[in-house]
């Protein structure tokens, strides 16, 4: 019989092998339910007690910090936040008749050192004269802003710039959108192409911007515009630092950009602990970098409003003291009172300061977003700056002259002057950098003049107005100013003068020009927060209520108000 071969066939799986799958299904239905639930009462438990160990601030993880709020007077006080203002072409027609200009708030300091002006600054639409002079300012930064870097000249053609007047060119390009001079492609355009060029630029020693930079090429420069580097300002710094705030507070789109800026730089530096700014530059002998205390009563305090309003305490430099009064015109007018023979850095009483701290910053404090404009948190700067104002137009009674005093620049050799209020001793005093007197170059400042009449609304200031609203090219810019002596107009044009035109007549328009910041967290508190480059460059955490400048009063002045 020949062999057969079968092939067995293929069973079903056995009843062993049925029983072990039905119960690793079980067994896996089981956990998931068993994980579900627990993690249903984790949650629940933690929405209604979250407990974070320990409590304090200080002692949060540093990944932490950075989530938390900054904290303002609208958040700790339960205070209603200030509506950022339409711009001025979407304006209804009624909005100036339904504002708030506390017209019947008594002069004084209130409880808190707050401080109502007797002075309210002018508010309303542009008549066509002051829309013509903001037209005809935007030219300048038309005129002379570079394509390739977005940097404009500080001075007409000269291709130089610092970041002062990077900062009112800012500002040209805000209130140039914001009265509709411009639309948002344009600001964008501009402001972006400008951030970018900023964050790229090589800083002095790996630190903080250089002074001064060619604005073609962006490279470091020397003041003759030659390659090289000269140090840092924490004055232009600051000032700088308020701009890039209002920026990204009114567009937050741009918020990621501009905080890309900061996170390149390092501020180890430029405050310490104690709350003094400090500048640098290289010593000639050594080569080696040298930090000063920068700033003087006027500069320093709004300089360094910049830096608190990006989480810095710089309590020190924010602080009157030390100054003392000069008696003119019978205002006791403020000045710094460190000896210059000793420090080796002059006090220069000028108008642009104050201007700058009441038009950007409305006299308010840092962590103010609740106060109305009548209101100014920061009550010993809007009080020294009523003293500003009055002196000069006291002069102007008794003497004739127009007087609207604040460091210009000039055709022509020194080029530049500090024209004073009170310097060296003496009033009314006209000197160049070097310290040599040159009275000739005396002037009606354009930007104080429309400065003056943006913030008092008064008689005087209505003389200023007259003689500076037509004082320009119509093709290139807002002069410099006017000639205090009869030689007349300052043939010149600059970019700070025609950045803080802009601001005067945007004040106008808006009123305070920075507006409260409205998200959640910033980048500027959150990067960097798993390594150790936010404590080596000196970054901060988002500032609590006692981080806050301290309102303090630096006067004769007794009233209290409740």
């Amino acid at each position: 019989m020949a062999n057969v071969t079968t092939t067995p066939k293929r069973g079903r799986p056995g009843r062993a092998m049925l029983i072990w799958v039905s119960v690793s299904a079980a067994m896996l239905a089981l956990t998931w339910y068993a994980a579900t639930q627990a993690r249903a009462i984790f949650l629940a438990y933690e929405e209604i007690n979250p407990i974070i160990a320990g409590g304090a601030f200080d002692e949060l993880p540093a990944l932490m910090r950075g989530n938390l709020p900054a904290a303002t007077t609208s958040l700790i006080r339960g205070e209603t936040i200030i509506e950022k203002p339409p711009r001025m072409c979407e304006m209804p027609k009624d909005y100036f008749d339904r504002l708030d200009r506390g017209l019947d708030q008594p002069a004084g300091y209130t409880v808190r050192n707050e401080y109502v002006r007797k002075y309210r600054p002018r508010r309303g639409f542009l008549n066509d004269r002051e829309l013509r002079a903001a037209k005809v300012a935007w030219h300048y930064f038309e005129n002379f802003t570079q394509e390739t870097t977005g940097l404009a000249n500080s001075v007409g053609n000269y291709p130089s710039t610092t970041l002062w007047d990077t900062a009112s060119y800012i500002a040209g390009v805000v209130a140039a959108y914001e009265l509709c001079l411009i639309e948002k492609p344009e600001l964008d355009r501009r402001l972006t192409l400008l951030l970018t060029t900023v964050k790229g630029l090589e800083l002095f020693r790996k630190e903080m911007p250089n002074k001064v930079y060619h604005t073609k090429t962006g490279a470091k420069v020397d003041y003759t515009n030659k390659p090289g580097e000269i140090g840092f300002s924490a004055l232009d710094i600051g000032r700088f630092l308020v701009w890039l705030r209002i920026v990204k507070n009114r567009y937050p789109h741009l918020g990621n950009t501009v905080d890309s800026v900061l996170l390149k730089w390092d501020f180890a530096n430029i405050i310490d602990d104690e709350g003094l700014m400090f500048g640098a530059y290289v010593d000639k002998e050594t080569g080696e970098t040298v930090y000063a205390q920068e700033g003087r009563l006027g500069y320093e305090e709004y300089a360094a409003k910049g830096f608190a309003l990006w989480g810095f305490s710089p309590r020190l430099a924010h602080r009157a003291e030390p100054f003392l009064t000069a008696a003119i015109f019978g205002i006791p007018v403020p000045y710094d009172g460190r000896d210059p023979r000793i420090f080796h850095s002059q006090n220069y009483v000028v108008t642009e300061s104050y201007l700058q701290d009441g038009l950007e910053l409305g006299f308010d404090l840092p962590h103010d977003d609740s106060s109305p404009d009548w209101l100014h948190s920061d009550g010993w700067r809007a009080e020294f700056a009523d003293r500003i104002y009055e002196v000069q137009e006291n002069r102007w009674r008794r003497t004739g002259f127009m007087t609207a005093r604040s460091e210009h620049n000039v055709k022509g050799p020194p080029y530049f002057t500090y024209d004073t209020i009170f310097s060296d001793g003496y009033p009314w005093n006209t000197v160049t950098p070097r310290g040599d007197y040159v009275p000739d170059h005396a002037a009606v400042a354009a930007k104080a003049a429309l400065g003056l009449w943006a913030l008092w609304e008064t008689e005087y200031t209505d003389v200023l107005y007259e003689a500076i609203i037509e004082l320009y090219d119509p093709e290139i810019g807002m002069y410099e100013g006017l000639y205090e002596r009869g030689q007349g107009r300052v043939t010149i044009f600059t970019a700070n003068n025609n950045g803080i035109i802009l601001t005067s007549l945007l004040h106008k328009v808006q009123g305070r020009i920075l507006t409260p910041y409205t998200g959640d967290t910033e980048v500027w508190y959150t990067a960097f927060r798993d390594q150790d480059v936010r404590e080596r460059r000196k970054y901060p955490d988002p500032p609590q209520e006692k981080d806050w400048l301290p309102a303090i009063r630096h006067s004769l002045h007794q009233e209290v108000r409740r």
